[in-house]
């Protein structure tokens, strides 16, 4: 079978984007599609350099075909740096270079081009130092590229427990919001579009049909019925309701300090938590270097890692290579789930 093209945006220039990309690329382990990097060529070739790593950046012309992995071999859709790149040095002239290789990857997925796109991390507080102050990440940076209105950010881990492995997954009500922003942000009609944004995608990319999903109340203890408060009881209860009456599979709104225990996680598909720091912790204390970053409701596929820009590791060839791979081997998985549902 045809390995899927996997467009690897290599992130943020000064963090260890890069570095990681070149690990995989000069290491003999396999990977899951053929992957080709999209940055500078000459910025890969420099850290390459720094790196001490034997990498053969391969710049591909318009319409070449991407070649299966090869060993020291980094096929490359080229987009140019505005400023040079140093390891570990932020440079906010090099903001709309991060933005430019996101719209190349995310061409090349709607043209057919590539299976999928995997995002090296880049940094939010240097893209908005560089004259992009509405952005606020990825997710929704692609939600606008992709024209939607709705999209589910969810992290997957894979665990080793003593009944087996079992796969974790937690996606997000609300995903970079202040704290005090986030019961406005939580409505019946928002909750209701990410529940089926995130039932539709676990079936079409993973195969599960009817997903069981556990939904966290957004309160202490789900708001121990109105005491600490009733966003459980005049949202999130109701919404899902009436959604159990359209045929899906919901348990909730169950405390989150208790929702994440073996006990309650049996046989669950995924947890969607009601904002970003009541799952994502657990998820990274349980599977951190060990998780993909997927982007839920898109056109197209999209996995990340699991971490940040590293920058005191860029350059070092210290930086852990694991969950980049891990976000590879997912996007290559919900590619293939993607063209079996065609």
């Amino acid at each position: 079978m045809t390995l899927p093209v996997l467009a690897l945006t290599t992130g943020e220039p000064a963090g260890i984007g890069p570095d990681l990309t070149l690990m995989l690329a000069a290491s003999r382990m396999p990977l899951p599609g053929r992957v080709v990097a999209v940055g500078d060529p000459d910025m890969l070739a420099e850290r390459a350099s720094q790196l001490r790593l034997a990498v053969d950046i391969k710049v591909l012309n318009p319409g070449q075909v991407v070649p299966d992995p090869c060993a020291g071999v980094l096929p490359v859709w080229p987009v140019a740096l505005q400023a040079q790149a140093l390891p570990g040095e932020l440079n906010p002239a090099n903001a709309s270079y991060v933005l430019a290789t996101l719209d190349r990857a995310i061409e090349a997925c709607r043209r057919g081009e590539a299976g999928a796109m995997v995002t090296a991390p880049l940094h939010k507080g240097v893209i908005i130092d560089g004259g992009h102050a509405g952005f606020t990440g990825h997710t929704e940076y692609l939600r606008d590229a992709c024209g939607v209105e709705e999209v589910v950010m969810m992290l997957a881990t894979r665990l080793d427990t003593p009944t087996g492995v079992h796969d974790l997954r937690v996606a997000l009500a609300t995903t970079h919001l202040p704290l005090r922003e986030v019961a406005d942000a939580i409505t019946g009609q928002g909750l209701a579009r990410v529940l089926r944004i995130l039932a539709m995608d676990l079936e079409r990319y993973f195969g599960i049909a009817a997903p069981r999903i556990a939904v966290c109340g957004l309160n202490p203890h789900a708001g121990e019925g109105g005491h600490l408060g009733l966003e459980e009881l005049e949202v999130i209860a109701p919404t899902l309701e009436r959604l159990r009456d359209e045929g899906m599979q919901l348990d909730g709104p169950l405390p989150a300090d208790t929702l994440f225990t073996p006990r309650h996680l049996e046989g669950v598909d995924a947890v969607l938590a009601m904002y970003h720091d009541q799952g994502l912790p657990v998820l990274k204390y349980a599977g951190f270097g060990r998780a993909a970053n997927i982007t839920l409701g898109l056109p197209i596929v999209r996995t990340s890692v699991d971490h940040g820009t590293a920058l005191d590791l860029a350059g070092t060839a210290t930086a852990d290579t694991g969950s980049l791979r891990v976000a590879l081997e997912v996007a290559a998985e919900m590619a293939a789930g993607q063209e079996m549902a065609r």
